[in-house]
């Protein structure tokens, strides 16, 4: 934890202290992409709540063609407000949002996993996270895993940066293999000097398809950790519940089902069993020092309770090593 109690070290303020001075505020630039890294649509829909909650504003967007495969990721037809047809295409947008009670900025890059000429595509973001005096990254993923959805779902933080990792408690990505294209960016980042984190939350992969609300709330949770912001998660909650008891009443309709998530359960129950040490009590001691620092900023001593069913101290199941393993294929959509 940090020294000082009421001001943890958060993810903003490790950017702000290392931020050179500049006309423009630094940002941080938290990215997430449909496709590979996205299971359960969850790290796009994360980035979708933040967006709609910080009130971003769009700066830019990444060219289509040069990018995309449309047989592969095909455009969409939907019907606009005034009831004209109309064809979205697959694309990637960068918006920024101000933060009153941070040091920095959000630049918000929300896309769809490209085809064709990757380093161009990252070269071309970063181009644009340095116009917009971009001092930090953040990457939002989610990876189908051998978890149980009756247990509560754990974002897990990793980062290369030694410096990152001493300060936010991160670990170290050990995978090795295939990657998408946040395995990428996180590289190219760190190659500009960057400090990178990456947030992966697990979706279980017996309920692949989107939504997947349970495993969003995971990476929000963390988000909120990191910076200093507070997002209304409740409805989010309610429906992460009623998904929860969606997938309970499938399961119990098939014993198949229902005797796996069982075998699932006790595995995780027996390897969790060790968690409930000193450093994870301080961990949640720390997250609830972070929620008081806020809401007291913002003249509220109202707490945010942790969703039902939920550990606060450690969050959840651990995150597998594999945060690139692709997820079921399909076809991507068209971001806001």
């Amino acid at each position: 934890m940090s020294e000082d109690m009421n001001e943890p070290v958060t993810l903003s303020s490790l950017v702000a202290a290392s931020a050179t001075p500049a006309p423009m505020r630094p940002a941080i630039m938290v990215v997430a992409f449909e496709g590979w890294n996205d299971a359960g649509d969850a790290a796009s829909s994360a980035l979708k709540t933040i967006k709609a909650a910080t009130g971003a504003v769009k700066v830019a967007g990444i060219g289509d063609d040069d990018y995309y495969d449309y047989q592969f990721s095909r455009p969409q037809v939907r019907r606009n407000a005034a009831g004209k047809r109309v064809i979205k295409w697959p694309t990637t947008r960068i918006y920024r949002a101000s933060l009153p009670d941070s040091p920095v900025d959000l630049l918000l890059v929300r896309g769809v996993e490209p085809t064709y000429r990757w380093k161009a595509f990252i070269t071309e973001i970063l181009t644009r996270a340095e116009e917009e005096n971009v001092q930090g990254v953040m990457a939002l993923g989610s990876l189908l895993a051998d978890v149980p959805h009756t247990r509560p779902i754990q974002a897990s933080i990793s980062s290369d940066d030694p410096k990152v990792r001493e300060a936010l408690g991160a670990g170290q990505a050990t995978y090795e293999g295939p990657t998408g294209i946040l395995g990428v960016l996180a590289q190219f980042s760190e190659a500009a000097g960057l400090p990178t984190l990456s947030i992966w939350s697990a979706v279980p992969h017996y309920v692949a398809q989107p939504p997947s609300p349970k495993a969003e709330l995971a990476l929000l949770h963390r988000v909120e950790e990191l910076f200093p912001l507070t997002l209304d998660l409740h409805e989010l909650t309610e429906d992460a519940l009623a998904w929860e008891r969606g997938v309970n009443a499938l399961a119990t309709g098939d014993a198949d089902v229902a005797a796996y998530v069982q075998q699932l359960e006790q595995a995780q129950d027996e390897t969790e069993l060790p968690e409930a040490t000193g450093e994870a009590i301080a961990r949640e001691f720390e997250r609830y020092l972070k929620r008081r620092h806020r809401h007291g900023a913002a003249g509220s001593h109202e707490e945010h309770e942790p969703p039902e069913g939920q550990d606060p101290a450690t969050g959840g199941p651990e995150t597998p090593q594999s945060p690139d393993t692709p997820d079921t294929p399909r076809t991507p959509g068209t971001p806001d």
